[in-house]
């Protein structure tokens, strides 16, 4: 359906609340390692507004990718990042969390049940499950069935201060992501900026998790399973 790790392919959407003339620009990713892909926004025309991003971590399987916890259950396979916008979009894969998912049938799975087991197993530091989850507070979950598949989306606010420097308490980072499971494992598209920065950059992040797909495995792709002792 794809061809490459990421494509220049372009869509063109109205910019949610503003004029009916002004335009968003969104480009393709396409990871064909993990099999998905997401569109992320490049540019709002009539604002002469172009985000400034830059591929921090470029796709990778799964066993080679950086882990967000020390158990290392779950991993970053790519992400980037607009810097002078505060803006992050990335990819996490993962095992389900059995405190959570206790079925394996994902039809009985509720959404707030997928962002509490995904967000169990997102903290860098050395706690239990149930004190990273209160580093977190979801504000919305909900899902979604695109192509017969569910999608699991959800909405929260990261409690601890987004950056060293931060002087205001209530300072935060909010998130939207959206969570789809192939192979025993979870996939998640994650978008972020600044609380401060939502009103402005929520919409068009909401775009980008919105547009989050599993695609049909290539020939390239690499389930999260196999060679777990590979790290090239």
């Amino acid at each position: 359906m794809f061809i490459g790790l990421s494509s220049s392919f372009s869509l063109i959407f109205p910019a949610l609340g503003s004029g009916a003339e002004e335009e968003l620009k969104m480009d393709l990713k396409v990871d064909e390692t993990n099999a998905y892909s997401y569109l992320y926004p490049t540019e709002l025309p009539f604002d002469k507004f172009v985000f400034k991003w830059v591929e921090s971590r470029k796709s990778e399987r799964y066993s080679s990718a950086a882990p967000l916890s020390p158990d290392a259950r779950l991993r970053i396979v790519s992400e980037r990042v607009d810097f002078m916008d505060n803006l992050i979009v990335s990819v996490t894969i993962g095992p389900p969390n059995s405190l959570f998912l206790k079925s394996k049938d994902k039809s009985t799975w509720s959404a707030k049940d997928v962002a509490d087991s995904v967000l169990a197993d997102k903290s860098a530091l050395r706690v239990t499950s149930t004190q990273r989850m209160d580093e977190s507070s979801v504000l919305d979950a909900h899902s979604s069935t695109v192509d017969g598949e569910p999608y699991w989306y959800y909405e929260y606010l990261v409690r601890k201060s987004p950056t060293k420097n931060a002087q205001e308490s209530n300072l935060y980072r909010h998130f939207v992501t959206s969570t789809a499971e192939r192979d025993g494992y979870l996939y998640s598209l994650n978008a972020s900026t600044l609380s401060k920065q939502w009103d402005k950059m929520g919409p068009f992040l909401e775009k980008t998790v919105a547009s989050f797909r599993l695609l049909p495995p290539t020939e390239n792709y690499v389930p999260p399973y196999q060679d777990p002792w590979r790290f090239w």
